[in-house]
């Protein structure tokens, strides 16, 4: 059990695909846009655009880790991309992350992309476990993390600093059992099998 296949997850409106070093252009766009920068983590370097270039270039190679463009099904453009990295083989857990820059937002791309992406690790890879982290006052991105079955576990108070304010991180996880149950779909009542 391992991240090593890097597959196609296709959905009603997004398709998954893993990254080209030619996504890397348009991917410094959307991490440029200002949500993006308000609500994602800080960068452990310094993001340029070769770096970008190299980081896509190579995230197809990684064993412990799924890296996928979200592209728009309809017209094939790149609107973001979702994430399971800090994979844990022994607790079989991995985390979740995604940004959507703005011409993907507001239309359940984020939503459908993030059920494509955490239903494969628990489905196709055998995960236990997927967790995420997320700013409080990102209000759009719990949203759909709840929608597709995150539920909270904890929330680390005034854990960061933005724009000179203090903001808690919420601490999200869903376990699979909990996906068999629901498959990113909680509030759509028991699916027959």
């Amino acid at each position: 059990m391992d991240l090593s296949v890097k597959p196609v997850l296709t959905g009603d409106r997004t398709v998954l695909r893993p990254f080209t070093a030619q996504d890397a252009d348009l991917m410094w766009e959307i991490i440029g846009d200002p949500e993006v920068v308000r609500f994602t983590f800080e960068p452990t370097t310094e993001l340029t655009r070769e770096r970008l270039r190299s980081w896509y270039g190579v995230r197809t190679a990684e064993p412990d880790r799924l890296d996928l463009a979200v592209t728009d099904r309809a017209t094939g453009e790149l609107v973001g991309e979702v994430v399971l990295n800090d994979w844990d083989p022994s607790a079989r857990s991995c985390t979740f992350r995604t940004l959507i820059g703005p011409r993907g937002r507001g239309r359940g791309l984020g939503s459908e992309a993030t059920r494509l992406i955490v239903g494969h690790g628990f489905e196709q890879v055998g995960l236990h476990r997927v967790q995420l982290e997320v700013y409080a006052d990102n209000l759009r991105a719990r949203r759909v993390y709840e929608k597709t079955g995150f539920v909270v576990e904890g929330v680390r108070r005034e854990a960061a600093r933005r724009d000179g304010a203090w903001v808690d991180e919420v601490l999200m996880a869903v376990l699979d059992h909990e996906w068999a149950v629901h498959r990113g779909r909680p509030g759509a009542g028991v699916r027959a099998r």
